[in-house]
C-alpha cells in the first residue's frame, strides 16, 4: 500500500484536465511528425501515416500505461484497506501525490479510518469499563446458551458455584449438581423469585453455626449471535434484609411503645385518682373513672389484636362464593355504593380475609373525609383476573404517602397503626394478587385489587 504523506502540490489539476492535456500533446506530436515527413516525402502519404503510427503509438501506450499504473495501484490499496476495515484493522491510511478528485477520495477514506479508529478505541475503553464493572459486581452473573453450555460467568458466579474457578465451557446441569438444592428448586420453578440456603460456618473449636442466606434469582432470555441464551442473576439479599428487619423492628417497637405509653399513663393516673377518691369516701365519680379505664383498656386490646392479626395472618382457605351474597354481607357492616353489575361467575377466595381487607379499605375511604355516598365499590371480570375497585372523593394522597402507604406501620393519622392497607396488601398477595393505589382525577383515591383468575370458578 502507498505510504501516507501530508505533502501535496499546492495547485489543483483535475483528472479531466490532465488527461485532456496528455491526449492533446500526443495528437500535437503526431501532427508535427506527419507534417515533417510530408515535407520530405510528399508523394508517399501512406508511408508517412505508417511512420507516424510507429512513432506516436508506443509513446501513447507508455504514457497512458504509466498514468493508469499509479491509479490501479491506488485502487488496489483502497481494496486492501477496505478489507482490513472489514476485519477490524483500522491502522492503514493512503497517500495520493496529485491534487485531484482521487486525492479527495483518499482524504475521505483516511478520514473514515480515523473515525473508525477512534470509535474502536472508545468501544474498547467502554468494553473494558463494562467488563470491570461486571466482573466486580456482587451480583453473580451466569450466561448459558440453548445447549446448556456456560458461555460467561463473572467472579461472583465463580466463587458462588465453582470455588472461584472458571465456568466457561461447563454444562450448567453439571455445575448445578454441586449447587444447593434450594438453587436447583428455584431454577426448576422458573421465573424470578427468592430462595434461602443454609450454610455452616465454624463458630468455635468444637461447634459449627448454621446460618441462612437469602438470594434473589432473576432470569432473562434473549438471542445472541442467532442463538437463544439465558442470563441468570443471583443477588445475595441477606445483609439488606437483616438491616431492613432491624429497622422494621425498631419502628414496631417505637409505635407500640408510643401507643402503650399513651394508654398506660392515663390508666395509671385514673387508677390513682380512683384510689384517692375511695380513701376519701367520695365514690360518686368512680363509675365515670372506671368507664374511662374500660374504654382505654378496650382500645389498647384492639390495638394489640390488630398487630397480632397482622403477624399471624394464616394461609387463605379458598372456598367458592357468590359475589352478590358476599357483597350483601359486606354491606351490612360498612356503607358503600355498588357500581356496575355484579359478576355472575362464582369465585374461590377466603371470604373472611377478603372481607377484612375490604372493610379496611372502605373504612379508610370514609375516614378520608369523602362524602359517604361517594364511597363506591365495583367488581368486574378481566381477562385472567378479577378486579375490585374502591373509590372515594377525599383529598387523595401525596406522592410521598402513595410511595409508603402499603408499608407496615406507616400512617399519617395521629392515632393510626399503619396496618389497614398493609393488612389488605398481605391478604391480596396471599391470594396471588396485587393491590394498586392511584389518585383520581377530580380528587379522591382509587384502590384496585387484582385477584388471579385461578381463584375463579365458572
Amino acid at each position: 500500500m502507498l505510504p501516507r504523506s501530508p505533502r501535496r502540490p499546492p495547485w489543483r489539476l483535475s483528472l479531466l484536465t490532465r488527461w485532456t492535456a496528455m491526449i492533446a500533446t500526443l495528437l500535437t506530436v503526431g501532427i508535427l511528425i506527419a507534417l515533417v515527413l510530408l515535407h520530405y516525402l510528399p508523394e508517399q502519404p501512406w508511408l508517412v501515416l505508417g511512420i507516424c503510427l510507429l512513432c506516436v503509438l508506443p509513446i501513447a501506450i507508455i504514457t497512458i500505461r504509466a498514468q493508469l499504473e499509479s491509479m490501479l495501484s491506488l485502487f488496489r490499496a483502497l481494496s486492501g484497506t477496505v478489507t482490513s476495515y472489514r476485519d477490524g484493522d483500522f491502522s492503514f491510511s493512503l497517500y495520493w501525490p496529485q491534487n485531484d478528485e482521487l486525492s479527495d477520495l483518499v482524504a475521505a477514506h483516511n478520514a473514515l479510518g480515523d473515525v473508525l479508529r477512534q470509535q474502536r478505541l472508545d468501544l474498547v475503553q467502554r468494553e473494558l469499563l463494562l467488563d470491570t464493572m461486571v466482573q466486580n459486581t456482587p451480583v453473580a452473573m451466569l450466561l448459558h446458551n440453548d445447549n446448556g453450555t456456560i458461555v460467561y460467568a463473572n467472579i461472583a458466579a465463580r466463587q458462588l458455584l465453582h470455588q472461584g474457578h472458571k465456568l466457561e465451557g461447563y454444562k450448567l446441569a453439571a455445575i448445578l449438581e454441586q449447587a444447593t438444592p434450594a438453587l436447583r428448586e428455584a431454577l426448576d420453578r422458573g421465573g424470578d423469585g427468592l430462595f434461602t440456603t443454609s450454610t455452616t460456618s465454624s463458630a468455635g473449636a468444637d461447634a459449627d453455626a448454621e446460618s441462612e442466606e437469602v438470594f434473589h434469582l432473576a432470569r432473562r432470555r434473549f438471542h445472541l449471535n442467532g442463538r437463544q441464551h439465558e442470563l441468570l442473576l443471583l443477588r445475595q439479599l441477606t445483609m439488606e434484609l437483616r438491616r431492613q428487619e432491624v429497622q422494621t423492628w425498631k419502628k414496631v417497637i417505637r409505635v407500640i411503645s408510643h401507643e402503650l405509653n399513651n394508654s398506660l399513663a392515663p390508666l395509671t393516673s385514673l387508677a390513682h385518682s380512683g384510689a384517692e377518691l375511695v380513701r376519701r369516701g367520695q365514690t360518686e365519680r368512680l363509675p365515670q373513672i372506671l368507664a374511662t379505664i374500660e374504654e382505654r383498656t378496650r382500645h389498647l386490646e384492639s390495638f394489640i389484636l390488630g398487630y397480632a392479626r397482622f403477624a399471624k395472618l394464616p394461609t387463605p382457605r379458598l372456598t367458592t362464593h357468590n359475589w352478590s351474597a358476599f357483597l350483601d354481607q359486606l354491606g351490612e357492616q360498612v356503607r358503600f355504593r355498588l357500581q356496575g353489575s355484579v359478576p355472575a361467575d362464582l369465585a374461590s377466595f377466603d371470604a373472611a380475609q377478603l372481607q377484612q381487607a375490604l372493610l379496611n379499605l372502605l373504612k379508610n375511604a370514609h375516614e378520608s373525609g369523602s362524602p359517604a355516598d361517594a364511597v363506591t365499590l365495583e367488581v368486574r371480570p378481566l381477562p385472567g383476573a378479577v378486579r375490585i375497585d374502591v373509590h372515594d372523593r377525599g383529598p387523595g394522597m401525596s406522592d410521598t404517602v402513595l410511595a409508603n402507604a402499603l408499608v407496615p406501620f406507616y400512617s399519617t393519622k395521629r392515632s393510626g397503626t399503619g396496618l389497614g392497607l398493609a393488612l389488605a396488601r398481605e391478604i391480596i398477595e396471599a391470594h396471588g394478587g396485587r393491590i394498586l393505589l392511584a389518585n383520581r382525577a377530580g380528587g379522591g383515591l382509587s384502590v384496585t385489587l387484582l385477584l388471579p383468575v385461578s381463584a375463579s370458578s365458572h
